[in-house]
This record gives C-alpha cells, structure tokens and sequence, in this order.
C-alpha cells in the first residue's frame, strides 16, 4: 500500500517530510511515494543517510507556498507537489495522501482533484482532541466559518463514522457544541441543528455539551461550526503549553523542586505525549472522495510519521467506503 506525501508541504520541507518518511518506511514498513523536485528530494535522502532507490519519487517541478493565496495557487500551479500528489490518489496509485503544506491549498486541491462525495454539500477537517484518555473526535476545526444546519448533520454523520472506524468506538456518542447542556439552548441555528440531529437516524446523539464538560468523557463526537471548533482547539492548544511551561519553571526554579521534578518525571510523561499533537500526525479532510491527511505545518519528522501511519490506517479501515454508503447520493 502505497501512501503519497507531499515533500515540499511544510515550514520545514523537504528536511523533515523526507526525514518522516524514512522513519514510517524503517520503523513502520510504510511504503511512501516522496512528491517534490526529484533533485532535492534525492539529495536530502542522501543528506540524511538514505538510499534514494528505496523510495518511488514523483517529481512535481513546483510548490506551493505557505503564504500563498490557496485556491488560486493550486489552479495555476498545476505542476504543485500537492497537485501531483493528488492525482496519485485519483487515478488509485496511492490509498492515501498526507501533506503539511498550505492547508487552504490542500484543501482546494482535494475538491479540485478528487472533489467532493456526492451528496455531501461541504468537507470537514476533524481532529482527535487528547482531553480524555480514548480522544474525542471534534468536527470541524477550520474547513467551514459560516455554516448551514444540514452541514453540520454531515459533520456528525462523518464524524460518528470515524469514531467508530478510525477510534473503534462502538455506537460512538455524539454532542454538539453549545452554551448550554439544555435543548433549548443556543442561536436558531444551535436550536435547528440540536432538533435535525435527534431525529436522524444512526447517530447516537446525546444532546448538547458545553465548553467546560468536554472532559468528562460523555461523548466521542463533538460537532461545531469551523469558526469556533478552530478558536476552541487552538484555545485548548494554547493552554496546554501555558501549564507545561509553568510547570517547568516551576520545576526548575529551585533545587528541591527539581529533586522533585526527577520523581514526577515518569508520571507526567505519558500526559506530554498525549497533549503533543505530534502524537496524533495530523486531522483528516473528510467529505472528499479520498482519504487526506493535512499535518501541521511546523511538523517534525515524528509528526509527519504519525501522520503517514495514521493515513495508511485510514485507509485500510473502509472509513471512505463508510461515508460514501451512508451519505453519498445512489
């Protein structure tokens, strides 16, 4: 199985995409097609200690930037490493694809290549958010700002799919994001969605959550708009490096609390890995008619790993074939 990364994609492309792919291809025996400049790509292989025969490189003459327009750069570079690396998804040569480059570009480049499933109106980007041990999966975090209430009905129908295909949750629960547990809670729009979801069929919806019970683990799925899933999970981002960073200053302040701090050590360190989002790779763009990753863009090799992994998964969990039988329009 042959997984497509875009080698270019990234602030630190190609060092660490091509480092990445080595170590999916050493430690995980992920077959990796490297997408870029075939003479760069090679000389970074070769700079890293590789063999540049081990990998099938696809060479796309161009790239696209991080602080290019998305929409227009993906239309005239056609030559783009994501576009090439697209259209090995297309045409079946790759199961999959992952990318850390310009997530507006990639995302563009999906629905212009591969475009969307039929009878789904919009994609959605969703990630695993670490706030209980298992993950809860949280749609959407940036593809959609302004949103119609059938929209976000898709987005727990593909959500509650991943769950259960991606996370083996069984009959996953599934809530939408409000300012208040009650059903009357929230804009017209909050209200209108909350009365769709209850009566729609196959997803185990458990009503609304608040911000502030997101932890408590009383749902897998989390459903937003992307306006305010993006601001809720970069807010959770944020805080996180606060309190690791106060924490370690404190830590570190004072010799006792370092003595401390060695004991901790081993107890704190399985919640750093769960809080890294290097850990989970990268998020999905669900609702096109493929499966693509988009890493973020200051990924490390370890992240562009995961990231790969975690599309080879998806792409063996018939998550796709899932999303097409239940919401693609026969």
């Amino acid at each position: 199985m042959l997984i497509a990364l875009d080698a270019m994609g990234g602030d630190f492309a190609p060092a660490e995409t091509v480092a990445g792919a080595i170590l999916a291809q050493q430690e995980l025996g992920i077959e990796v097609a490297l997408v870029g400049d075939r003479a760069i790509v090679e000389a970074e292989i070769k700079r890293q200690g590789g063999d540049p025969t081990s990998f099938q490189i696809m060479h796309a003459a161009e790239a696209i930037g991080m602080d290019e327009h998305p929409a227009q750069a993906v239309r005239t570079k056609k030559d783009a490493s994501i576009n090439v690396a697209m259209d090995l998804v297309k045409r079946g040569v790759a199961s999959s694809l992952v990318s850390a480059g310009n997530t507006g570009a990639v995302m563009a480049s999906a629905l212009l290549n591969l475009q969307r499933i039929p009878g789904i109106e919009r994609p959605a980007l969703g990630m695993v958010a670490p706030l209980t041990e298992r993950g809860i999966f949280v749609i959407d975090v940036g593809a959609n700002a302004d949103v119609k209430p059938s929209y976000l009905v898709q987005f727990a129908q593909m959500g509650s799919i991943y769950a259960e295909r991606m996370m083996h949750v069984r009959n996953p629960r599934v809530a939408l994001l409000n300012i208040g547990g009650e059903d009357s809670k929230g804009s017209e729009l909050m209200q209108d969605v909350h009365n769709r979801l209850r009566a729609t069929p196959g997803i185990n919806f458990i009503g609304n959550i608040e911000g502030g019970e997101v932890h408590k683990d009383r749902t897998d799925v989390i459903v937003t708009d992307g306006f305010t899933g993006n601001i809720a999970v970069k807010l959770v981002e944020g805080i996180a490096d606060f309190l690791f960073t106060e924490l370690r200053g404190a830590m570190t302040s004072k010799l006792q609390y370092k003595l401390a701090a060695l004991v901790l050590k081993p107890g704190l360190r399985p919640l750093g890995v769960r809080m890294d989002p290097g850990t989970y790779g990268g998020v999905p763009l669900l609702g096109v008619n493929g499966v693509v990753f988009i890493a973020h863009g200051n990924s490390d090799a370890k992240a562009i790993k995961n990231c790969i992994a975690r599309a080879k998964e998806a792409a063996t969990s018939g998550m796709l074939d899932s999303i097409r039988g239940s919401l693609g329009r026969k």
